[in-house]
């Protein structure tokens, strides 16, 4: 795979890595992964957000805000309200390499499962 080889040729120094491990580390919390699936198809209000998240205000507030500091979100005012987009469009990429990984791993265990009750 290509990002294999990427990764190997290349040492990354320890801030790098701590960097990357920070990145990884926003992205592992259900609640954004929720935001971030909300705001796929373009800006959302927070009122918006929270309805599409079934969050409360202030929980969507705060994971909304941490988004936005590490880059992958940002706002736009616009009177009362707050619109929120992703930024950094590469978070989908990363999402769907992962989901797509997975959905392969659960197909060959329900393969093996139903070759295992088939018997």
């Amino acid at each position: 795979m290509t990002v294999r080889k990427k990764m190997r040729s290349s040492s990354l120094p320890p801030a790098a890595l701590a960097l990357i491990a920070g990145r990884f580390r926003v992205l592992a919390d259900p609640t954004r992964l929720a935001l971030l699936h909300a705001l796929h198809d373009g800006p959302l209000s927070v009122g918006a957000l929270v309805v599409r998240t079934e969050g409360n205000q202030a929980n969507v507030s705060k994971h909304l805000a941490l988004l936005m500091s590490a880059g992958i979100v940002g706002r736009r005012k616009d009177g009362n309200f707050a619109y929120y987009s992703v930024s950094d469009p590469a978070v989908f990429e990363i999402c769907e390499l992962v989901c797509s990984k997975m959905a392969g791993n659960f197909l060959g265990v329900a393969r093996t499962l139903a070759r295992a009750s088939a018997r």
